[in-house]
């Protein structure tokens, strides 16, 4: 397996000069979104001096909001996706929300079958993080798409996260005629950061459980692979390219600012109770049981530069290329970092790379041609 160089690897780390002007150009927001892309809470919001996971929930969402009207689809698009929740039941005999995208005007041949999960550490996060991809994928793929609402951590500690996009992929499986889908078209799993984690994950059990209809894809955008596992003890033939990692680079994204591996141990030990032995939090500690990382469906990236998860997702794709046999394409944005897309929706490469995610999610889908 050949590897990048470290020449290679560290030029992705260079901040794009696009990234320096936002923080120059939107001074007059008071604030340089380049170090600091979430404004900090003001007295006017209503959870003004909460340091609650609901409060930190809330200014997450606020925030994003305030900039939704930049998105590359702002809102609904009801006269070309309409849009419906509905419960669902998981194991435990609770109900989770899904929410359902279907084309309005249904393609001749049939809608294939997509499910994201969204991002957020597997403690924030909500549906609105994947409704411009669901809509997207609906209105130019024709696709049926549901939007998974899992539980979040801490209140909803490992596994419950992954038990409940489970048991929701399995819902979805089962009912995908009533739902309008035809999987044979197209089954794909997807989702970004701690989304692209779960759909990682999902892929590996899904085999192992042997899902039926079988997923034919996956899309991993900016995917938490290794989960930022210490450099000590990843393989020594991975380690010399495990570069992004904090505890080897000094990080600079402006969004995922993990500056110590400790910080992320932290929080997967205390408030997702679980660890990097375990591969449904980490699925690359699949790679060591008996099928590895084998018989898994083509695989779409997404990887941004300056992202500290850069290097687990390279390698990551490599491994499903190289070793595992997998079908595999990439996206590399050099110079950008974790969820810039969305945090500077005004950038003319946060457009193309909504863009290219439409374009990676076609491939998909014709892989199964």
């Amino acid at each position: 397996m050949v590897s990048r160089t470290e020449e290679e690897l560290s030029s992705y780390g260079i901040m794009d000069p696009a990234m320096v002007a936002v923080s120059l150009d939107l001074v007059s927001y008071s604030i340089a979104l380049a170090s600091h892309p979430v404004r900090d809470p003001l007295p006017s919001d209503p959870y003004y001096g909460d340091d609650s996971y609901s409060a930190m929930r809330a200014h997450r969402a606020t925030t994003l909001r305030e900039k939704h009207h930049l998105r590359y689809v702002p809102g609904p698009i009801p006269e070309q996706v309409s849009e419906v929740d509905r419960k669902i039941p998981v194991r435990d005999g609770t109900e989770i929300t899904v929410r359902i995208y279907r084309p309005v005007k249904k393609p001749a041949e049939g809608s294939p079958l997509i499910v994201m999960y969204h991002e957020g550490g597997w403690s924030i996060g909500d549906l609105s993080d994947e409704e411009t991809n669901c809509r997207l994928f609906s209105r130019d793929l024709g696709a049926i798409c549901v939007n998974v609402d899992y539980r979040l951590a801490p209140e909803y500690p490992f596994p419950i996260w992954i038990d409940d996009s489970w048991d929701a992929l399995k819902w979805v499986a089962q009912n995908a005629a009533s739902l309008g889908a035809d999987p044979s078209l197209g089954f794909v799993i997807g989702g970004g950061s701690a989304g692209g984690n779960i759909a990682a994950v999902l892929a590996h059990i899904a085999r192992d459980e042997k899902l039926s209809p079988p997923l034919t894809g996956q899309y991993l955008c900016v995917p938490a692979i290794m989960c930022l596992t210490p450099p000590t003890l990843i393989s020594p033939a991975y380690r010399r390219e495990y570069l992004s990692h904090p505890d080897v680079t000094s990080n600079i994204d402006p969004v995922l600012k993990v500056r110590l591996g400790a910080e992320f141990a932290e929080h997967m030990h205390s408030n997702l109770k679980t660890s990097w032995t375990d591969p449904r939090a980490v699925p690359f500690m699949y790679g060591a049981r008996e099928n590895g990382h084998r018989a898994l469906p083509p695989a779409y990236f997404q990887i941004c530069g300056l992202d500290p998860l850069r290097d687990e997702g390279l390698i990551y794709e490599r491994i499903l290329r190289e070793e595992a046999g997998v079908k595999t394409k990439v996206d590399l944005y050099k110079g950008f970092g974790h969820y810039f897309w969305t945090n500077w929706p005004q950038l003319e490469r946060s457009r193309e790379f909504v863009e290219d995610t439409v374009k990676g999610m076609k491939w998909l889908l014709e892989q199964n041609l």
